[in-house]
């Protein structure tokens, strides 16, 4: 059994390596996760979920089942891209 101190090589591994997301150009998908958005927009998700809390970011996302989703669309408003 591992200690909490322990860690599986995958769990390291996901730690340690940067998620891949697909372009911004290439997302068909209307909403993405707190990740996803903080990575096209440069920032890191805790600033997101600051913004989702306070209210005070250029963008609001939606929440769905207690989980915030960021639309696509804004995201690329906010950035300035078709």
């Amino acid at each position: 059994m591992q200690t909490a101190t322990e860690h599986s090589a995958d769990t390291r591994r996901a730690v340690s390596e940067p998620q891949q997301f697909p372009p911004l150009e290439l997302e068909n998908r209307p909403r993405v996760p707190t990740e996803q958005a903080a990575h096209y927009l440069n920032r890191r998700p805790q600033t997101l979920r600051a913004w989702a809390c306070l209210e005070n970011g250029p963008l609001r996302p939606h929440r769905v089942m207690g989980r915030l989703a960021w639309s696509v669309a804004e995201i690329r408003r906010v950035l300035g891209v078709a």
